[in-house]
């Protein structure tokens, strides 16, 4: 009996001092990549090195543990299978989570850095762990955010200073949207009404001016980015060039200009075009349409 509780000590002991030397290791490789990267926290090539150190630690540990505690493969067969189903039914929610980490990660469906929407979450990918993701939080249009819940008070996609922590899991429930990936552009639009009784041809070719000016040069950089997608997928896209397009409503005419922007910075380039087109329009004599009402007063006779 006393050797035998010699041996489980031993083993004890043996189990922390191998643990501690992967942890240990692991520590060291971090620091390293740390100094080599001068503390960079959204380097990639770190972010994956660290992740990858981190799986490997994990299941070096694992590896070690049950080769010093069970000495019978029959029996390490065994135990496996059965911690296995424990840990599937106490922790579907992590077991899920998990799977969507390596889902992630083999499926290059987005990394740290990446401007994504998951889990009705839309920003930018601040950490990926092996359960949950941290997203810092931005702002979404008006006319999304009217039907998307939880709501919010940035009314453009600029950070709202909240970050949101969001388990992996939601890539097997909902679709995720990378905005950045593999093309780091969005086509924009923007609507003006416009007056039935304006110039409009005028008017059109004040709102290209506009955005071109706005926009200069984005598009001769989205060449190389389209040039990729359609190598790679065969898809097709539209050229980046600004175009305009009309629609007959019964107060005015809406003209609705359609460019490509980065996907960061969006707001920035409409304020642009919104305070070139305003002076434009003024010294055009162009005025913006708006719903009027007239009333009509009657004299008693």
């Amino acid at each position: 009996m006393l050797w035998h509780g010699r041996v489980g000590f031993g083993k004890v002991w043996l189990t922390l001092g191998v643990s501690g030397g992967i942890i240990a290791a692991r520590l060291l490789l971090a620091q390293g990549m740390r100094m080599l990267t001068r503390g960079s926290p959204r380097n990639r090539a770190v972010f994956w090195i660290d992740q990858a150190a981190s799986l490997a630690a994990l299941v070096c540990i694992l590896v070690a543990g049950a080769a010093i505690w069970v000495d019978d493969p029959a029996r390490l067969t065994s135990l496996l299978g059965i911690v296995t189903a424990g840990v599937a039914i106490a922790a579907q929610k992590a077991v899920t989570s998990f799977a969507g980490y390596l889902v992630i990660m083999r499926g290059k469906t987005f990394t740290i850095g990446d401007r994504i929407k998951m889990g009705g979450v839309r920003g930018d990918v601040m950490s990926l762990g092996f359960l949950q993701t941290r997203i810092m939080e931005m702002g979404q249009p008006a006319e999304v955010n009217e039907q998307e819940d939880p709501g919010m008070w940035v009314r453009a996609r600029q950070y709202s200073g909240r970050i949101v922590t969001v388990t992996n899991d939601k890539i097997f429930e909902e679709p995720v949207y990378n905005f950045t990936r593999e093309f780091p552009f969005i086509w924009e639009e923007m609507h003006i009404p416009v007056p039935y009784r304006a110039d409009h041809g005028r008017a059109e070719a004040i709102l290209l001016q506009c955005v071109r000016q706005a926009t200069q040069g984005f598009e001769q950089q989205a060449t190389a980015a389209r040039q990729h997608l359609h190598a790679k997928y065969g898809v097709e896209t539209e050229s980046g060039e600004a175009r305009t397009f009309w629609r007959l409503t019964d107060n005015w005419l809406e003209v609705t200009v359609r460019f490509l922007v980065p996907e960061h910075g969006i707001r920035d380039v409409k304020d642009r075009i919104s305070r070139a087109v305003l002076t434009e329009f003024e010294a055009a004599g162009i005025g913006i349409a708006s719903t009027t009402m007239e009333v009509t007063v009657m004299p008693q006779s």
